[in-house]
């Protein structure tokens, strides 16, 4: 499936603040914790507990929490369907980025293991 550019428009002006509740949710409801969510969240982006809470606190939308972010090199290697899109056909910087992370909760969410989840070549 193809992203519009509505649809980009819409993922980079998302709230990530709005977003992460739900990714703590979908994670705990599973049995992991929000210790290994922050674990992926900074495999990928690279940003540390503080880092995330100060951007939480300030709202930022995921335009700006990727382009802040120091993104893993490993991070092609995520690959696969999420949300009915192929990650690795997605043209949009800011969405594939987005739904790396969506990737890597759903990997936690669904009981994979980390060594696994924190690709390396």
């Amino acid at each position: 499936m193809q992203t519009t550019p509505e649809h980009n428009e819409r993922i980079a002006k998302m709230n990530f603040a709005s977003v992460y509740p739900h990714y703590i949710t979908k994670v705990e409801s599973k049995g992991r914790t929000k210790k290994e969510l922050h674990r992926i969240i900074e495999w990928l982006t690279g940003y540390n507990e503080k880092q995330l809470k100060t951007l939480i606190d300030e709202k930022v939308n995921f335009e700006t929490f990727f382009k802040k972010a120091k993104l893993n090199p490993n991070a092609k290697l995520i690959t696969g369907v999420i949300c009915g899109y192929r990650i690795e056909e997605i043209e949009n910087t800011i969405t594939r980025q987005a739904r790396y992370l969506d990737k890597l909760v759903d990997e936690l969410a669904k009981g994979r293991k980390m060594e696994k989840i924190l690709r390396s070549e």
